[in-house]
């Protein structure tokens, strides 16, 4: 054997180790994302059902909020963990993740507990956020809210801690599986006995508490089957590094989850809690159909943080091309259908929701450039640049409250639409040229190309069929009955270079 075969081999490997890992994590995620699509779903539609999309738009505005000072207040934590845990099992046995654990924790509680503490005593405050309630009604939802903030928050830390140890099982176990499916069992009683705001509200929070017991749970479990080596000198933890991370990527998650709820919030201060009410709808469609590309960076992200760690950077790059293809596969057909079909997908939710049918088309086109680009944010957070994706993430959420700002008072839903996708295409093509130019991470090879082709063949189908039946629900049958025939043979044509058979291959083994 040559030298650069002997040098080739054990790459090649290791390329397959963490694609077949990723693919494992990716099946979990998946099964995750699909569960918390259907779920809030079904939650959405239980609500604007039950309160009209008046009453859904003074909920979500509360959750706008509960989520984005949630967010805010771990820190960026969980990201530093998701990044230095894997690093600190990899290189030193994972001497420090006791110390990381008291790094990352303590101040996102103080964080949390410190931003609860004035809407449970001052809800009056934050009440012009919910103009079209009475005052003390809207100051009691507020207080609602402001009681469960420190439980969610710790939550999400744990939960980040977790992921740090290559599983996403406790994640999507919580996020997408549990807290969907709780709030769901405890608001189908309550819109049967008690269909109000508040009581409405507490079924979306109750299961926050829950949660955040079950992530405590789970990171225990991961722990003591990685159990801590116990040897003299272990290594302090890297406090000032960890917190020079996370402290970007604190600011940065605050745009990132604002970008999904401001529309929300200025819908429901400059327009009406009606349009906030279809806005929410609307956000729901689209971020269910990107649950393969969040799919994907859950399994993918401590896996790029490893393979960094070890300065396996071409196996890190091959991945990322990888799991960018196996994304655009999948998701370009979702966006495909709801893009040819958005009235009949808004009709699930109940009259008046139709309206939102373009605001729909326009967000859809813009998520197929984020799912086209892969996770290229991700691959500058585990690269440790949590600095450049706090400026590419701060450029965007200026962009979109700019067009927010101009657009929502003379489009109402269309203009927060257009301000939101205007974000996306920013966002996330700023990012793709930063990994390309400066980390050398590149997405197009003739496996990338393939699975776009497959997405493109798909949406042509699909648009024939709407163009033939229209935009009904025989249209739909229609149109997805010829795209799966499309996606069936199209797979089977280019089926090894979309590397299909690692990511089926996977589904016979358990996630790590």
């Amino acid at each position: 054997m040559t030298a650069p075969e002997a040098t080739a081999r054990p790459r090649a490997e290791a390329t397959a180790s963490g694609v077949a890992a990723t693919a494992r994590g990716g099946w979990w995620g998946m099964a995750g994302s699909v569960a918390n699509a259907v779920f809030s779903f079904l939650l959405v539609g239980l609500i604007t059902r039950a309160v009209g999309a008046q009453g859904a738009g003074v909920i979500f505005t509360g959750v706008a909020m509960f989520t984005i000072l949630s967010n805010t207040c771990k820190l960026g934590a969980d990201t530093g963990l998701v990044r230095f845990v894997p690093r600190d099992l990899a290189v030193d046995g994972g001497r420090s993740v006791d110390a990381l654990l008291r790094t990352a924790l303590l101040p996102a509680t103080v964080a949390g507990t410190a931003a609860a503490v004035p809407l449970v005593l001052f809800p009056s405050v934050a009440t012009t956020l919910l103009p079209q309630l009475p005052p003390a009604d809207a100051a009691a939802l507020i207080r609602l809210f402001g009681l469960f903030l420190p439980a969610a928050t710790v939550g999400m830390v744990l939960l980040g801690a977790a992921r740090g140890y290559g599983t996403v099982v406790p994640f999507v176990g919580v996020e997408q599986i549990g807290k969907p499916v709780l709030r769901v069992l405890i608001a189908i009683p309550v819109v049967w006995c008690a269909p109000s705001v508040p009581a409405l509200a507490s079924a979306w929070l109750l299961p926050s508490l829950a949660g955040s017991v079950a992530a405590w749970l789970a990171l225990r479990r991961c722990r003591a089957r990685r159990p801590t080596p116990r040897r003299a000198g272990s290594a302090a933890v890297p406090w000032r590094a960890f917190w020079r991370f996370a402290a970007p990527r604190a600011v940065s998650s605050v745009f990132d989850i604002g970008a999904v709820w401001i529309g929300v919030i200025l819908l429901s201060a400059l327009a009406t809690s009606s349009e906030a009410g279809v806005y929410t709808a609307i956000g729901r469609i689209v971020t269910a159909g990107t649950l393969v590309q969040l799919a994907v960076r859950l399994a993918v992200a401590p896996e790029l943080s490893r393979l960094l760690a070890v300065d396996k950077v071409a196996e890190a790059r091959a991945l990322h091309r990888i799991s960018t293809c196996w994304t655009v596969l999948l998701s370009w057909p979702l966006f495909g259908v709801v893009a040819c079909f958005p009235g009949t997908i808004l009709s699930v939710f109940g009259p008046g929701f139709t309206d939102g049918a373009l605001a729909l088309v326009v967000l859809c086109a813009a998520s197929m450039v984020n799912v086209a680009v892969g996770n290229a944010q991700t691959v500058l957070l585990m690269a440790g640049r949590s600095c450049w994706h706090l400026t590419v993430t701060a450029v965007a959420f200026t962009v979109q409250l700019t067009v927010g700002v101009l657009a929502v008072p003379a489009w109402g839903v269309l203009g927060a639409a257009a301000s939101w996708g205007a974000a996306i295409v920013v966002e996330n093509l700023t990012a793709a040229v930063l990994v390309r130019l400066c980390l050398g991470f590149t997405t197009v090879d003739r496996g990338y190309t393939r699975a776009l082709a497959v997405g493109l063949a798909v949406t042509t189908v699909l648009a024939a069929s709407r163009l033939s039946e229209g935009d009904t629900s025989s249209g739909l049958a229609v149109g997805m009955v010829l795209g799966l025939c499309v996606f069936g043979i199209t797979l089977c044509r280019y089926r090894t270079l979309l590397r299909l058979g690692e990511l089926v291959g996977a589904l016979r083994h358990r996630a790590a």
